[in-house]
């Protein structure tokens, strides 16, 4: 039976409402009233002021309106319309459409060049929303690194696109969970909500479905299907750094699901300051939201979630060896998730108790084990060593040809090899701003690519970090 048939017809006005100019749901639509719904034989009786309103809307409206009752009141429904045919004395005339399924639709191919209609698009309970559902907040376990966008995260799936988190851009290393948190979101808002549009999509396949829909000439319809998501969610966004039309026709979904009060969701592993090749316009709506960072998890974070899997696998590990899977990780929840999983292969193939000896040959192989990362300190040693400068020249205020060149090269390098955002980097390097440090890591960039006396220096500095560990 279908609940509040009237609220289902103001749904439908406000669908419409989003297809239509002002001018012309003030014309056609705004003077409609709703009359009954009757259940049975599912019919749709509304008021018409006049029988030209009645002719106009069937010639040219028809099509919007099908797709409308169609998306409130489910399939099969029948239209019908009481027309005003004498006001003043209080006569009408009734008038039966076709049934809503059977009015025929244009074919998407021939669609390419009309304007995005978020009606096109699929049912709630036809669209996957592509989650991993084995990524949930349950076993998301919170540590000091997570604990802010953890707390966010919950609260979006709970109120998406009502808070002032949105859109919500998470960024940090990789590893750290920004694939499983913005999977978690997705899937306690559609256990919530069953009836949003919720998607989950990388970079990557966003962009492959978009040149495609170049290539088939149905940008359009492209368009159209994304604008009529209620939860996007997108990850890896820093894939489209030098995209620039994928970039471009973001921007307009961006813009139409926002101005909707629709829930974005990103995920990068930097913030959008760092996300070269993206326009200004993007950046800034990116950070309208909230900016959240996932560090990776420290020690006792990674004892939790390797007791956690433990527990959910029915593992039994010995602490000591968790403790020294936990510190030798890098810190990586993904290594992490790896070295159990081969853990318990090697136990199951050789029938052997899991203990140190096979947690230390498990993670020679799975892990890069870094005992001495280098921090900007050590490559601003090393540079100004190899330069014969000092630190103090540098990260002075100077603008000397020599310490311009060291200061380059340290922020390449640090870049490079640290992972840290161009931000922190150039706080650590003389107090420089972000646009600073990308314009030296390019010039440095662009120099290798020419100079071979220069990119010799490079690497030989490079294997003096080699040396020191």
């Amino acid at each position: 039976m279908v609940n509040n048939p009237k609220a289902l017809w103001d749904n439908c006005l406000s669908l419409i409402k989003d297809n239509v100019t002002e001018q012309q749901f003030k014309t056609w639509f705004e003077p409609i009233v709703f009359e009954s719904y009757t259940e049975d034989t599912r019919t749709l009786l509304v008021q018409v002021p006049s029988m030209y309103v009645y002719e106009y809307l069937e010639e040219y409206y028809v099509s919007l309106l099908s797709k409308t009752i169609t998306r409130c009141f489910g399939q099969n429904v029948i239209l019908s319309y009481r027309v005003v045919t004498d006001k003043a004395n209080g006569l009408s005339q009734d008038v039966e459409t076709e049934n809503t399924a059977d009015i025929d639709v244009v074919p998407a191919s021939q669609r390419a060049n009309k304007s995005p209609n978020v009606l096109d698009a699929a049912t709630p309970q036809d669209l996957n929303p592509q989650l991993d559902l084995h990524k949930t907040f349950h076993n998301f376990i919170e540590g000091d690194s997570n604990k802010l966008p953890r707390t966010v995260g919950i609260s979006i799936a709970e109120h998406p696109g009502k808070s002032t988190f949105n859109p919500f851009f998470v960024y940090g290393p990789s590893g750290c969970g920004k694939t499983h948190l913005i999977n978690a979101i997705g899937i306690r808002c559609k256990e919530m909500y069953p009836r949003k549009r919720v998607l989950y999509v990388s970079a990557r396949l966003f962009q492959v479905q978009f040149t495609d829909a170049v290539r088939q000439n149905t940008v359009n319809d492209f368009i159209q299907f994304y604008q009529s998501i209620d939860v996007l969610i997108v990850d890896d966004i820093q894939e489209w750094a030098t995209a620039s039309k994928t970039l471009d026709t973001f921007f307009h979904i961006f813009d139409h699901l926002f101005r909707l009060g629709k829930q974005i969701i990103l995920a990068s592993d930097r913030p959008p300051v760092d996300l070269q090749g993206v326009k200004d316009r993007l950046l800034t709506r990116f950070s309208c939201g909230l900016i959240a960072e996932l560090e990776k998890p420290n020690v006792q974070l990674c004892i939790d979630i390797l007791n956690s899997k433990c527990r959910r696998d029915g593992l039994k590990i010995p602490e000591d060896v968790i403790q020294y899977i936990a510190e030798t990780a890098n810190g990586s929840v993904r290594d992490l998730e790896g070295v159990i999983n081969s853990l318990l292969a090697y136990s199951v193939v050789y029938n052997s108790n899991i203990d140190m000896r096979l947690a230390e040959r498990v993670i020679s192989r799975a892990v890069k084990v870094d005992n001495h990362p280098l921090t900007v300190d050590d490559i601003l040693e090393k540079v100004c060593g190899h330069y014969k400068v000092t630190q103090q020249q540098v990260t002075s205020r100077s603008r000397k040809r020599d310490y311009v060149l060291v200061r380059q090269v340290s922020m390449y390098l640090a870049q490079k090899y640290t992972k840290m955002p161009a931000s922190r980097i150039g706080q650590l390097i003389g107090g420089r701003d972000h646009s600073t440090v990308i314009h030296s890591c390019s010039s440095v960039e662009q120099r290798l690519k020419v100079d071979k006396l220069f990119g010799a220096e490079i690497s030989s500095i490079e294997n003096s970090f080699k040396l020191k560990k």
